[in-house]
């Protein structure tokens, strides 16, 4: 059994390499709830992307590995590509519908599909502790966002089209993770990202320019993006999918944090008892078990 499996030192730099890959894209999320609603999405994409894609250039540059087309497992290398597109794509239109809390919680439908797939796709083995604090997230997540009210039945589409694609985005990155080099899997996704979003672009032209503030802001979603997917492939190189996928609850924490400080919602007495379960459940996969614990100690 390696030590990620156990839950030594690789799956800790593993797990809060992800924390901080999650902490990243909440961010993105928000700023992207903020911009939407002026700006197209095609256009905020586009932009977004094409900043990615220049810090790729310029990481694939420095280390002499700018034909990275040539490297092995095109097909995919570019499927996780198009993956990531269709998650921002999506989630990012869905946000003209609904609240950023509500549609978070959706796209964390995530770590359950990571965890089903995770057996068939890269063979890793799920066991009860694993299901049952997915389970327990799942739960808390309801308790938040309480479904059936008056969900728009559009974003939901769309949400749960995210979802899947960011479940398939992780398990591809694990599957190729110690095959292919982060930076030239880095390279791939801005490209596929930039190509996916930059081709309907043209035909939603933002009806007013954006000033220096916007900008910024558009930007700074590119390099926030960029950051969280090197992260991403770094963690998903030091630890299980199936292992780090409840640590994806942190984002909707996060996400609720800002719908509360930034967009004004305020979560009641049942979304924080939710909130609770979910880093409870969390916490749960965040420390190794006590037989981990034991082996560790007995090790010389």
């Amino acid at each position: 059994m390696t030590a990620a499996a156990r839950g030594g030192p690789d799956w800790w730099r593993g797990g809060l390499l992800f924390l901080c890959v999650v902490t990243l894209f909440a961010t993105v999320d928000a700023t992207a709830k903020h911009l939407v609603g002026r700006y197209p999405a095609p256009f905020l994409n586009a932009v977004r992307y094409g900043a990615t894609l220049a810090v790729a250039v310029a990481m694939l540059a420095g280390s002499g590995q700018l034909r990275f087309w040539r490297t092995p497992h095109r097909g995919l290398l570019v499927l996780r590509g198009l993956m990531l597109a269709v998650v921002g794509t999506c989630f990012m239109t869905a946000l003209l519908w609904m609240p950023l809390a509500e549609a978070t919680a959706i796209y964390f439908m995530a770590p359950l599909m990571v965890v089903g797939l995770s057996p068939w796709m890269l063979g890793e083995k799920v066991g009860p502790r694993q299901w049952l604090a997915v389970g327990a997230g799942f739960c808390g997540m309801l308790l938040i966002v309480r479904p059936g009210g008056a969900v728009s039945w559009l974003g939901t589409v769309l949400m749960l089209a995210a979802t899947l694609a960011y479940a398939m985005l992780q398990l591809l990155t694990r599957r190729m993770a110690g095959q292919v080099d982060a930076r030239v899997q880095y390279g791939f996704a801005a490209l596929i990202c930039m190509v996916a979003t930059g081709v309907p672009a043209p035909f939603f032209p933002p009806p007013v320019w954006p000033d220096l503030a916007d900008w910024l802001a558009i930007l700074a979603m590119g390099l926030m993006s960029a950051a969280a997917q090197v992260l991403l492939i770094l963690s998903l190189q030091r630890a299980p999918a199936s292992r780090l996928a409840p640590l994806n609850y942190f984002h909707l924490l996060l996400a609720l944090v800002y719908s509360a400080l930034w967009f004004g919602r305020w979560p009641d007495a049942l979304a924080l008892a939710g909130i609770a379960l979910i880093v409870v459940a969390g916490l749960t996969q965040t420390l190794p078990s006590s037989a981990a614990l034991s082996t560790k100690r007995g090790t010389p």
